[in-house]
């Protein structure tokens, strides 16, 4: 009976005979003691042989063997996937995952690749993840191969993109393929090509492909069959003093003597009191040092010091040139024309880049200045607090989201109602200061800026002075990328588009619409516009809601990318103001051309002064005082009361 009881344990504890027999534990078998203790230089062959094999159940003992999962039993040397429990090794087959049973911890033994064997797994996994169904996985493939190409995956990288079906990825293979070429490839032609092929691209990997083959050093009389850069000038190219150090290395000129080389020397050849005849004394001067100096070098008991007519004449017939680490002349003419094609690409996508930039820098400030235009146009007032229905705008948004947690629905309803909420607050500042002030410019500027700073210290109290989160819908979020220089985020191109339909929403109102017609009238000609029976009073209240309202869902679309603080709107009041006046006083168009002026001009200087903003709005405001010298009533000049 116990015999019987023994026999059935372990028959249930033996492995199936798949985890026995099977392509890749045979495979193994024949490497076992190389896989069981590898070394970097042992493993490479073992590698290639398990990654040409081609079976399908080697990338899982490749993965599970770098992640140390892996372990031999002791009893017959076969290979498992293995999981450490308590004082045992749950098995599993390495042909198919599945079951097969379990073995002390003792009777077997975990592999362990160290780091250096581990990285070079994982470049034989390449070989197979290439191809895999998964395209993350393909993705990885390829920034593994990125990172540590050989040229043992040159052909089959290849071959993968001959049955690539993903377009981006497809596109990456062949980009990688031709750096590989370049880098491996003994045939000048293909490489030739595979250069010629990357003079199209202006992405990262291809920029520093072209200048790994055009590296070069800097050589002292190189062999004659060298590949020479260019000859290297002293004095033009190169500093002398870097030349002269140059062939000093080189061991054709003696190194210059220093002052502390020098009084060493004398110090050694002290006897008696006398440095080469000379008394100690007399040493008092720098001429008496280099005369006892050079005596000893006569004498042989110093190096002597160089002869610089005979050290400018040697400069003067020594070649020095830059030399291409890459020894074939015509692969390196074809990556100095590639990168060439290259970096005039690169300039042109910079200026695209740049040209978006200003874009979407110029669509912000047009929301948040174009209700500023049409009240300024209106009414004539100057509302220093009109920065604050920013602000109102963007906590309106902010407290929507607190109430419905789905950004996109907290977005459509933030939009409409910072409208309202920005366009009544705007109607009440008309109606209970600015309308009792009208006619009296500066004491308007003056009430609006206190009620500014009032407003300031209200929502401080209210919300506090951190800032608080603003959150874009998931669709708003990542960047449209054109390429590895041309991106612009999803939220800007939003704004744009809001820009867009803003303008679109008051040319309509403004030219076909009744509202419009009267202030159209109202800002050309007040008084004939009242005698033909328009209230101007009516028509500037309704303004002053309407450009209010406006700066309040500039509040929204500013909050999603910017801070959210009471103070936020006086970082656009200056530019509204400035984005206004040299568009034209109550002009739409003249706002939008402002806009795109003022935006494209901040950016432009920016681009030129990156590490100053400070010097770039400086220069940009200089730049506008000198245009409305020119040009005072801006770009697009009004007519009526504002003509003068």
């Amino acid at each position: 009976m116990r015999l019987l009881l023994a026999l059935a344990a372990a028959a249930l504890l033996a492995p199936p005979a798949a985890a026995q027999d099977g392509p890749v534990q045979t495979l193994l078998q024949t490497h076992a003691e190389a896989i069981a203790a590898p070394s970097r230089r042992t493993i490479q062959p073992v590698l290639d042989d398990l990654a040409n094999s081609g079976l399908p159940a080697m990338p899982a003992f490749l993965e599970a063997w770098a992640d140390r999962g892996v372990v031999r039993r002791n009893a017959d040397g076969l290979f498992f996937l293995g999981t450490r429990d308590g004082d045992a090794y749950a098995l599993r087959s390495i042909e198919d995952g599945a079951d097969a049973g379990t073995v002390a911890r003792r009777e077997a033994e975990q592999l362990r690749p160290n780091a250096g064997v581990r990285r070079l797994i994982a470049t034989a996994l390449v070989r197979f993840q290439l191809d895999d169904p998964d395209p993350d996985r393909r993705r990885a493939a390829l920034d593994a191969l990125a990172r540590g190409a050989t040229p043992d995956l040159l052909a089959p990288l290849r071959a993968s993109v001959e049955t690539e079906e993903n377009r981006a990825i497809r596109a990456r293979k062949q980009a990688l393929e031709r750096i590989l070429t370049i880098r491996f490839a003994a045939d000048t032609g293909a490489r030739v090509a595979a250069i010629e092929g990357l003079a199209g691209k202006v992405s990262i990997e291809a920029r520093a492909a072209l200048n790994g083959v055009l590296s070069s050093e800097v050589v002292v009389d190189p062999a004659p069959e060298a590949n020479v850069a260019r000859r290297l000038v002293p004095g033009e190219d190169i500093a002398a003093a870097d030349a002269r150090a140059l062939l000093v290395e080189a061991g054709l000129l003696r190194p210059e003597i220093t002052r502390a080389a020098r009084d060493a020397a004398l110090i050694l050849a002290i006897d008696g009191g006398r440095v080469a005849g000379a008394p100690v004394a007399g040493l008092s001067t720098e001429a008496a040092r280099w005369d006892a100096f050079d005596r000893l070098a006569a004498e042989g008991r110093a190096a002597p010091r160089p002869d610089p007519a005979a050290d400018a004449a040697l400069l003067a017939a020594t070649v020095i040139a830059e030399v291409y680490d890459e020894p074939d002349a015509a692969v390196t003419a074809a990556a100095a024309a590639a990168l060439a094609e290259v970096e005039a690409r690169v300039a042109r996508a910079q200026a695209m880049d740049l040209g978006l930039d200003a874009l979407s820098l110029a669509s912000i400030y047009f929301l948040a200045a174009i209700g500023l235009a049409i009240t300024f146009g209106v009414m004539g007032v100057i509302n220093m607090a009109h920065g604050e229905f920013i602000m109102i705008g963007a906590y309106t948004g902010y407290v929507v989201q607190t109430v419905v947690p789905d950004y996109t629905a907290s977005l459509v309803v933030a939009l409409p109602l910072a409208f309202l909420v920005a366009a009544t607050a705007g109607v009440a500042l008309e109606r209970l200061v600015i309308r009792h002030l009208a006619h009296r410019p500066l004491e308007t500027l003056l009430a609006t800026f206190g009620i500014s700073v009032a407003l300031q210290q209200v929502f401080k109290n209210v919300f506090g002075t951190q800032a608080v989160p603003l959150t874009s819908p998931d669709w708003l979020a990542g960047a449209w990328v054109v390429n590895d220089v041309v991106g612009i985020s999803y939220i800007r191109i939003a704004i744009f588009v809001l820009a867009l339909l803003f303008l679109a929403l008051l040319v309509f109102v403004l030219r076909r619409t009744r509202l419009g017609l009267e202030v159209r009238a109202v800002t050309q000609n007040p008084g004939m516009a009242a005698s033909l029976g328009i209230d101007p009073d009516r028509v500037g209240m309704a303004t002053f809601a309407l450009g209010s309202g406006i700066a309040g869902v500039a509040g929204v679309a500013i909050g999603l990318f910017a801070q959210v603080t009471s103070e936020m709107g006086s970082g656009y009041i200056v530019q509204s103001f400035m984005t206004v006046v040299v568009g034209g006083v109550g002009s739409v168009f003249g706002t939008l051309a402002g806009a795109g002026l003022i935006g494209g001009l901040q950016k432009g200087i920016e681009w030129l002064n990156p590490s100053n903003t400070l010097a770039a709005q400086t220069y940009m405001i200089l730049f506008i005082i000198l245009f409305i010298q020119v040009r005072p009533r801006g770009i697009v000049a009004q007519k009526g009361r504002f003509a003068q």
